[in-house]
């Protein structure tokens, strides 16, 4: 296996994708906050919101304040 050499040019390039990245991540998160805000609407649930564990979704519930409501696992759904 060779060996790949960070060089000022690997670095900028890296960079630029980290921003890209760092902008979709951003964005995505942006249309998630709107879709949990919707969905406390019509439910009528504060702070219910999606709860994901190692970048995957797990359930629905109110992870800040478990007591308050069950998670409703993903299976379930």
């Amino acid at each position: 296996m060779k060996k790949i050499r960070i060089t000022k040019k690997l670095l900028s390039i890296s960079k630029k994708y980290t921003k890209l990245y760092t902008n979709a991540e951003d964005d995505f998160n942006e249309k998630i906050l709107i879709l949990e805000k919707e969905m406390q609407k019509e439910t009528g649930v504060k702070d219910i919101e999606f709860f994901c564990s190692d970048g995957a979704l797990v359930g629905i519930g109110t992870p800040s304040c478990p007591k308050k409501m069950k998670l409703i696992h993903s299976e379930e759904l």
